[in-house]
């Protein structure tokens, strides 16, 4: 899934956003031929070829044989914007620890352009579903239904909430999916309510999680983290209430070093 547009803003680029539509077709049909893409995206393959040339000549394309696909500098640049992010750098070992500690996948997620971006996630010795997981790395979804993405709308000003259903809706992915805006909206205020937020097979049959957010010191959420596992295990009562103690924990850890980073930042030099 991308996050594409609507419209075309009238100050936008069109050679830009049509090199970048190029660049997406080539990641949802894992890489493809001139006459491939030029259906695709429903223009000559001349157009197409241009652009592909222009991507290749940039390093972001490379060709094998008459395939065109996405070079590895996306995977550099992607390190970049992720190791500049103070979020995943702060937080990398304590999520570590935490798949570490309860032996189920840990995530790390923020929100951008209205949607779920996964920054980080840690297989546990017992974690579940791990191409599932890998692939939810690749792409952003949707923040209704997760327990990192509920943390964190639970946490967004209600007109932002608003917006963000506006543009998106709520779509369904199981039958425990909230797809009623006010239903969602009770939600969010028990969420806030206790600290953490759970996802009770609202997004994959069988696998639920438990959530918290992350917060600045000015309450500003940053994004969220979670454990996940199968319901034969995270529905004992015993063991769901030892998640939720380690995650709100954890949360509350990432929450004291990143102010303590920006604290230090903010230490006058006398040197």
């Amino acid at each position: 899934m991308t996050d594409r547009p609507t419209a075309r803003s009238p100050r936008t680029l069109k050679t830009v956003s049509r090199a970048m539509d190029v660049v997406r077709a080539l990641e949802e049909l894992d890489g493809a031929g001139v006459t491939e893409l030029a259906a695709e995206l429903d223009t000559s393959k001349s157009v197409v070829y241009n652009y592909l040339t222009t991507l290749r000549e940039n390093k972001l394309v490379v060709k094998e044989g008459t395939t065109y696909k996405l070079s590895l500098q996306f995977l550099l640049l992607g390190e970049y914007v992720r190791n500049q992010n103070v979020l995943y750098t702060i937080a990398k070992p304590e999520i570590e620890q935490l798949a570490e500690e309860t032996e189920e996948y840990a995530h790390l997620s923020t929100e951008q352009h209205g949607l779920n971006v996964n920054l980080y996630k840690v297989k546990g010795a017992k974690a579940v579903g791990s191409t599932y997981q890998t692939s939810k790395l690749q792409r952003p979804d949707y923040l209704h239904f997760s327990a990192t993405g509920k943390s964190i709308l639970a946490h967004l000003p209600r007109e932002r909430v608003e917006e963000i259903i506006d543009r998106y809706g709520l779509v369904k992915k199981t039958k425990n999916t909230i797809t009623d805006p006010e239903e969602l909206f009770t939600e969010l205020e028990r969420v806030r309510e206790r600290g953490y937020a759970y996802n009770d097979e609202e997004e994959i049959e069988g696998l639920q999680a438990i959530g918290a957010p992350v917060l600045d010191r000015h309450g500003t959420v940053l994004g969220s983290i979670s454990v996940s596992g199968p319901v034969n295990r995270m529905s004992e009562e015993s063991y769901q209430q030892r998640l939720v103690e380690t995650v709100t924990n954890t949360a509350n850890v990432i929450e004291v070093n990143i102010n303590m980073a920006e604290s230090e930042e903010e230490l006058p030099d006398f040197i």
